[in-house]
């Protein structure tokens, strides 16, 4: 069985580490922060002395890091993995980063015989921690057959997009409808307040018709509507990916102006306190700025 490193122990790392200890597998973790390396070691996982240490002995390693510096840093820093790894080890890359990140990285381990598998997570914390969350993943036949096996402990649904650099790829056109369906269900929802409508009844329509959207009918719910705003998906994060999706548009020669005037919109929001709330909050703040009082079910937790 392969040595899994796993580098990054944040709230969806932590979970997905987690998974795979629970199912069996051999498993060293390094990260800046103790309490994640504690709860792991409790679960049987090896604590690295230093990410150069954990590559030294790791088959495959797996990252979830905040972004495109952090995980070529993990790949070309003098501890990183082309500097201590060896040719048949495997990098699965669990970050939201720069497609072209993800393909000049993936060509620089080739050329030392190691591979690239990019497998961003397309669900939240709360679905880590169960075992449940979704990838998208981009690698070889060869590299995707022996890497499902870790997927399939952290998770419930995976898609391989195609080759590396189709996971990250997917990702973005993913989080482009969902962070824009998100602004645009949060000026909806504000409006609809402005004009006092009733928040149920006007939700019953807008679910019986093809207005409809996902954001709006399981996000919103379950999270700012009943008052739930600790982030599963940060305005941040919203604002780093839109960021990622418009550059990386503007790289293609594809226009994107719908997503540059919301991450605009987020701007605002990234301002104030609103910046670490869920993404959902953007309604809060929408009201706020309207003069409104927040919208919320009258029954707390209906959907």
């Amino acid at each position: 069985m392969d040595r899994i490193g796993f580098v990054g122990l944040g709230r969806m790392g932590e979970g997905m580490a987690s998974s795979l200890r629970r199912k069996g597998f051999e498993l060293t973790v390094f990260d800046l922060q103790e309490a994640p390396l504690l709860k792991l070691e409790k679960l049987g996982a090896k604590r690295a002395a230093s990410f150069a240490d954990l590559v030294r002995c790791s088959d495959v390693i797996l990252t979830v890091l905040p972004g495109s510096a952090e995980v070529e840093l993990a790949v070309l820093g003098p501890d990183g993995i082309l500097a201590n790894g060896r040719p048949g080890l495997i990098y699965m890359d669990h970050s939201t980063v720069d497609p072209l990140t993800t393909d000049r990285l993936s060509a620089a381990l080739a050329a030392k015989g190691m591979s690239m598998v990019d497998s961003p997570i397309g669900r939240l914390a709360s679905h880590a921690a169960r075992g449940e969350c979704l990838f998208m993943v981009g690698a070889s036949e060869a590299d995707f057959a022996r890497v499902k096996p870790l997927l399939q402990a952290m998770g419930t649904t995976i898609h391989h997009c195609g080759q590396v650099g189709h996971g990250i790829r997917t990702k973005l056109v993913n989080n482009y409808l969902s962070v824009v369906s998100c602004q645009m269900n949060a000026e909806v929802l504000t409006l609809a307040n402005a004009y006092g409508l009733d928040l149920e009844t006007t939700l019953d329509v807008i679910h019986g018709t093809s207005a409809t959207n996902g954001q709006l009918k399981m996000n919103f719910a379950t999270k700012v509507l009943v008052g739930d705003t600790e982030p599963g998906f940060s305005v941040d994060l919203a604002h780093k990916d839109l960021t990622l999706i418009v550059n990386s548009a503007n790289a293609n020669k594809v226009a994107l102006p719908i997503a540059a005037v919301a991450r605009e919109s987020l701007s605002m929001a990234r301002s104030t306190p609103y910046h670490a709330m869920d993404f959902s909050a953007l309604l809060d703040f929408w009201c706020e700025r309207a003069g409104l009082k927040k919208v919320r079910f009258k029954t707390q937790g209906k959907n």
